[in-house]
């Protein structure tokens, strides 16, 4: 049975459902998604691995599951749905390059813990996406995997590390997918292709392995905030194997979503860039004044309290310290191989002895403890720019780099200077493309902070600015 064409750009709650209702087949989505790789992956690249013989085995799998249930009800929430998985963790039967040249190829042996989560939600894993080297920079341009491209302009990046996903999502070439965020990689490209990105809680989605001590953990990036609660509904479960993960949450994201904000919410605003001579490009400034504007206007409180943050020296050698040794742990085939920016920090890593790390690592709690008990005792909500600047051109990062390896991370500071911090702290983060540039034509993002375990707060925040500023119906011109 041939269904009525399928809108790549449909949520997957609402293409969920429509499997569920038997109203298009698995094996029909597959193909849709397969199809819009085919047409556009070429010039945008957001996919490193394709198995398309495995998706539509998997898709043809989810089909007779459908077929068999006696119920809607008895299939998983997001049956048959494509998702794929950035390249940082491992996939049973496909290899991880780490975005890596000198990472092998060898298949893993087995999936990581997120990955299992999304399966035993019904999602088809539909390939892997592109991803910078060890995911240490906000963009993908190398020798392992090529340079990933904004669908909103070619000639700029997607953000990163997680670009592929952006890419693969804003170009629907994907309904959603999956994202790492160790600085900003979930918000990051959110912002620059016009997606939701909501980085957990620090522990409330666990890896295989504790990430850049809890610097780093997974998400999704959607088009809507609806499935982003749903996705967080399937990975914000208890894992008894992990070093440390909260009970899985009593009431549902998707839930949450039902409920209003409280009126007495003590919303902020930080806007200067939290280290001295970064300008912030007046897009993102007015993303947020109009965050801040759509909160005022239901009657929701607004605050003028600044935010407490520690000299910016204090920020910048608590997040270095740790992401020096974000690679750590990958297995090179050909360590001689990886970009200059990452031997750089093998380097500076390796000179630092384990009680100097120790106390490094120390320092950075204890900075952690004073940021968030400072936003506890002045906010509930706290918003800012994703970004400082527009997504950049594509090489711009590039400037200066032949003298210094290093400066590939001193040139990515504009992308990546609000969002770290909370990196830092382990707060919940969400980015919502509320505003667009006129004169370049792309999205921009406004981050919002919550406390610690109040995704839900961040939820609603985002759903009152999607329905004020409806942005899921807003199409790249490269998709």
């Amino acid at each position: 049975m041939t269904h009525a064409p399928i809108d790549p750009f449909t949520p997957a709650v609402e293409l969920a459902a429509a499997i569920r209702r038997k109203e298009v087949s698995p094996v029909e989505v597959a193909d849709c998604y397969l199809a819009r790789m085919d047409e556009l992956d070429p010039r945008l690249n957001a996919f490193c691995h394709r198995a398309d013989d495995d998706v539509r085995k998997a898709a043809s799998a989810a089909a007779d599951a459908v077929a068999r249930a006696r119920s809607p009800e008895d299939l998983p929430p997001f049956h048959g749905v494509p998702l794929p998985v950035k390249d940082l963790v491992d996939v049973a039967g496909w290899p991880t390059t780490h975005g890596s040249a000198g990472a092998g190829r060898a298949p893993a042996a087995a999936s990581d813990p997120v990955v299992r989560r999304f399966v035993d939600a019904g999602f088809v894993l539909l390939g892997k996406t592109t991803t910078s080297e060890f995911g240490s920079l906000p963009f993908t341009e190398s020798d392992a995997l090529g340079v990933s491209r904004n669908p909103w302009d070619p000639d700029r990046t997607p953000g990163g590390s997680s670009s592929g996903a952006g890419v693969a999502v804003a170009a629907g070439m994907a309904p959603l997918a999956h994202a790492e965020d160790g600085g900003g990689s979930i918000r990051i490209p959110a912002s620059c292709t016009g997606l939701v990105g909501l980085k957990p809680t620090r522990g409330l989605v666990t890896n295989a392995v504790v990430e850049v001590e809890g610097l780093g953990t997974g998400g999704v990036l959607t088009r809507s905030v609806a499935d982003t609660a749903a996705a967080l509904d399937v990975l914000a479960r208890h894992d008894p194997g992990a070093w440390w993960s909260p009970p899985t949450p009593r009431t549902s994201f998707t839930a949450a979503l039902e409920t209003e904000l409280p009126a007495r919410l003590r919303i902020g605003a930080l806007i200067d860039s939290p280290i001295d001579g970064i300008p912030v490009h007046p897009a993102c400034v007015a993303a947020v004044d109009t965050a801040l504007r759509t909160f005022e206007s239901t009657g929701l409180h607004l605050v003028d309290t600044p935010f407490p943050l520690p000299p910016a020296g204090e920020l910048v050698a608590a997040f270095t310290t740790l992401w020096n040794v974000g690679g750590a742990g990958v297995p090179l085939a050909e360590p001689d191989r990886i970009e200059p920016h990452n031997r750089a920090l093998r380097d500076a890593a390796r000179a630092i002895d384990s009680w100097s790390y120790a106390e490094g690592l120390r320092r950075t709690q204890e900075l952690s403890r004073r940021i968030v008990e400072g936003f506890l005792a002045g906010f509930d909500l706290l918003v800012t720019p994703t970004m400082a600047c527009l997504p950049p051109l594509v090489g711009a990062w590039r400037a200066g780099t032949d003298d210094d390896p290093l400066r590939a991370l001193v040139n990515s500071y504009p992308m990546g200077v609000f969002t770290s911090v909370f990196n830092v702290t382990g707060q919940p983060a969400v980015s919502v493309p509320v505003h667009h540039d006129e004169a370049t034509g792309l999205p921009v993002g406004v981050q919002i902070v919550a406390a610690p375990w109040r995704e839900d707060l961040l939820l609603q925040a985002s759903r009152i600015l999607e329905l004020a500023h409806p942005w899921t119906t807003r199409r790249p011109p490269a998709g």
